[in-house]
């Protein structure tokens, strides 16, 4: 993948979410909050990049799938006012669909269009298949690392607005009651396991699934940053105040730097 190709990706999707901003005030607040997100994992992609000493290529090519991991977002949300995927459809399969439909991929080597599919189609699953078709499963780990980076970010940064203030997609429409938190998710939690979606009833529990994903992430680079960020430490601040959830977070924090 050269230089000029990812150029005109990048135009492409300045071009192309313009569009769906032209909606209500709430609309357009959930639209910013993705068009954001990407251009912020575009950027926890390029020091991932680095930090795992990726080639100018490989660099290139992981820049391609930050770029249109959740193209699949825009359409999701003018269909369905949400970013549930359980509501509406899988985002990662709407963004294959839109790349295939505008053949973004079009002029690129056949197996780097498909480690770009496959990175896509696999960003979000709570575990990547056991066998993939590309060669390399590189890009799908710095892709779901990159993602987490900034999601970290973005709910750091919610749990310090008034619930008026939020993009109102961003917590799925979960209840943020501030003493709620399920023993189940806890519990995962604890035991080093990645909270699963369908066992969370509200926003701290939310917060639990985020801090699970440090037992996710694949690179000493994503650790690194995160422990430079504080994004764990930020979040469980918001959460009760009860022993078994101080025990569980502290489990994770320490993870990051075994």
């Amino acid at each position: 993948m050269n230089s000029a190709q990812l150029d005109n990706l990048i135009t492409w999707f300045d071009r192309y979410v313009e569009p769906f901003l032209v909606t209500d005030e709430e609309g357009k607040k959930n639209i910013q909050l993705k068009i954001e997100h990407t251009r912020n994992v575009c950027k926890a992609m390029a020091l991932l990049s680095d930090g795992e000493q990726l080639s100018e290529n490989e660099s290139r090519i992981a820049a391609a799938v930050a770029l249109l991991h959740d193209v699949g977002r825009f359409k999701q949300y003018q269909r369905w006012r949400t970013f549930r995927d359980s509501d509406s459809d899988n985002h990662a399969r709407l963004a294959i669909e839109v790349i295939r439909e505008e053949k973004l991929l079009e002029g690129i080597d056949p197996s780097e269009q498909l480690l770009i599919e496959e990175a896509v189609r696999f960003h979000n699953v709570l575990a990547p298949p056991a066998r993939v078709q590309s060669p390399t499963r590189q890009y799908i780990n710095l892709i779901r690392d990159a993602d987490k980076l900034d999601i970290w970010r973005i709910f750091v940064e919610l749990t310090a607005q008034q619930p008026e203030e939020r993009a109102s997609a961003a917590i799925l429409g979960l209840a943020d009651i501030d003493d709620s938190v399920s023993n189940t998710c806890i519990a995962t939690l604890n035991s080093g396991g990645v909270v699963h979606l369908d066992t969370v009833v509200c926003f701290n529990d939310f917060k639990l699934l985020q801090i699970s994903w440090v037992y996710d992430l694949t690179s000493a680079t994503s650790r690194r940053i995160l422990r430079e960020r504080g994004y764990i430490a930020a979040l469980a601040a918001t959460l009760p105040d009860r022993a078994d959830v101080r025990e569980a977070v502290a489990k994770a924090l320490a993870s990051l730097s075994a």
